[in-house]
């Protein structure tokens, strides 16, 4: 790889790869995209990506080849289906997986990577497509210490912090903490609003009542906010918060760890998935929505 611009292919240009690639490239790194859909990869054209008409033209004069796809199918497929990634990628080139495809699928790109000589960092990042753009997600970073200062301007280009986590792996395995701490905040949050209209008072008056205190956990009201206000432009879709929570489901009975909170939010989102499943995760709400009540209290008054 060379030190002072490394060719990056980046593989996977929807709503997290494209800011992501935008951010690299206004860091002057050289970047080939491919997405499965063209359209959302020829948009970065015009900021000064090459388009690449499969995984393999993108990987070809790649240094680094970056994945960010839906899952561990779309992953594996980029990187070993026709044309795929790993047929073009020279002996000792690095693998940044950052998509959130858990344990297994870890495991075996990890594997997959050695076979073929290369050098495998996985990679997730906590943060949803605002940060992305911004360039302030947290990378959650694991692999070997030798390839650190490699791949670490990448992720000053696209990340506000990179934690480094110890062998490739441990990156994953927090990404599922963290997303299952994130679900559950969302499905609370649209419990607890869907409570208080049950019991008569705006739903507002709860968001009021955490404000500034120990209680208020800003992601949480964030979300809170856009269930009020039925604003469910995706940051998080909802399809992808319920894969993630099925990954944590099935790592922790790998390691005989009922997840039962989990679990419980998991059934109850599957039916909103035909509905909502593209919609952000705040569209929980429609599945804790009580029947309107016959009054309710706003603070001032009886209606």
């Amino acid at each position: 790889m060379s030190s002072t611009s490394p060719e990056i292919a980046v593989l996977g240009t929807g709503r997290m790869g494209a800011p992501m690639a935008r951010n690299l490239l206004a860091a002057g790194f050289g970047v080939a995209v491919w997405n499965r859909t063209p359209g959302r990869a020829r948009e970065l054209v015009d900021a000064g990506a090459r388009l690449a008409a499969s995984p393999a033209d993108a990987a070809g004069p790649a240094d680094v080849v970056l994945t960010m796809l839906a899952d561990g199918d779309a992953v594996a497929h980029a990187m070993t289906g026709p044309h795929g990634a790993v047929s073009a990628l020279r002996a000792g080139s690095v693998w940044v997986q950052m998509a959130t495809v858990g344990v297994d699928w870890t495991e075996r790109f990890s594997t997959l990577a050695r076979i073929h000589g290369l050098e495998f960092v996985d990679a997730p990042v906590s943060g949803s497509d605002g940060p992305a753009r911004d360039a302030q997600l947290v990378v959650l970073a694991s692999g070997t210490e030798a390839v650190h200062p490699l791949v670490e301007p990448l992720f000053d280009a696209i990340a506000r912090r990179t934690l480094w986590l110890g062998p490739a792996g441990n990156g994953t395995r927090l990404k599922l903490v963290l997303n299952t701490w994130l679900a559950s905040l969302a499905e609370s949050m649209a419990e607890t609003l869907a409570l208080t209209d049950a019991l008569g008072l705006e739903q507002e008056l709860f968001l009021e009542a955490i404000a500034g205190g120990p209680l208020e956990a800003p992601w949480a009201t964030t979300k809170g906010r856009a269930m009020l206000a039925r604003e469910f432009t995706p940051g998080f879709a909802l399809r992808l918060a319920l894969k993630d929570a099925h990954l944590a489901l099935q790592a922790g009975r790998e390691h005989g760890l009922e997840l039962p909170l989990t679990e419980a939010l998991a059934q109850r989102w599957e039916p909103a998935i035909a509905r909502h499943g593209d919609d952000d995760i705040a569209a929980v709400i429609d599945a804790a929505t009580a029947p309107e009540p016959a009054g309710r209290y706003d603070g001032r008054r009886r209606s």
